[in-house]
């Protein structure tokens, strides 16, 4: 698969767009990466996020497993999980997974923790082929991760190093919501938050179980600041912005 339409569609987002690439872009002779650029740019040029009332909004809550912390210093994507939400609907059908080809030897902290293989990642597609079927997955849906530093500094790194290009989707992080909903409340992990909610926790680092667990949170304090008041992503910031 060829990855130039997805590069500039990226370029184009971030109003970058050089109009004679565009030109001989159209000039291609693979309509299928035209069709999925022109509907990747269409689906951007709805309504701002920041104003879409919550119950209308579509987010596609993700994860990512990783080979540690540190893209900057060589650690690498090793699956994505993601799980669309519509409104505050759950779409239990509209999921993505796949593992990433890593050559690297996994440390047995990551293999334990994961039950991800080397063998398994050795079969796997490239992680530009990946990003690539995940951009297309999500389109022009909000992104939503827990705790979204790890998230946003992994997918930065590698949109930089395959692409040559910022990544500047938005994602908002699970811990928004919660701040509003519940203040007095201090967890950070992932299966805290569930036990705390009654939610049984399933497939816990794996990236599509944890994508699961995150979005069944996202649906629950999405009620709960509605019934506080948040109509929209911007009241939400709003907010947040009134405890700093």
């Amino acid at each position: 698969m060829r990855f130039e339409p997805v590069i500039q569609f990226m370029k184009q987002v971030q109003g970058k767009v050089n109009s004679s690439i565009y030109t001989s872009l159209q000039g291609q002779s693979n309509p299928q990466h035209l069709a999925l650029l022109r509907h990747l740019e269409k689906e951007m040029k709805v309504e701002e996020s920041l104003s879409i009332p919550l119950d209308e909004l579509n987010v596609v809550v993700f994860d990512l497993e990783t080979t540690g912390f540190f893209p900057d210093q060589g650690d690498e994507i090793i699956s994505i999980g993601a799980i669309k939400v519509k409104g505050g609907t759950v779409q239990h059908s509209e999921t993505y997974y796949s593992l990433v080809r890593c050559d690297r030897v996994l440390s047995p902290e990551i293999k334990q923790l994961t039950e991800i293989k080397e063998e398994d990642l050795i079969r796997s597609s490239e992680l530009s082929e990946v990003l690539v079927e995940f951009y297309d997955f999500v389109k022009g849906d909000v992104l939503v991760a827990h705790h979204a530093n790890h998230e946003k500094k992994f997918l930065q790194h590698t949109n930089w190093k395959l692409f040559r290009s910022k990544f500047k989707h938005r994602i908002v992080d699970t811990s928004f919501l919660f701040k509003i909903a519940e203040p007095n409340v201090h967890l950070v992990k992932l299966e805290d938050y569930c036990d705390h909610c009654g939610i049984p926790v399933q497939e816990r680092h794996h990236a599509l179980g944890d994508a699961k667990l995150a979005a069944q949170l996202w649906s629950l304090y999405l009620k709960k600041i509605q019934a506080l008041g948040c109509k929209t992503l911007q009241d939400v910031y709003e907010r947040l912005s009134m405890r700093l």
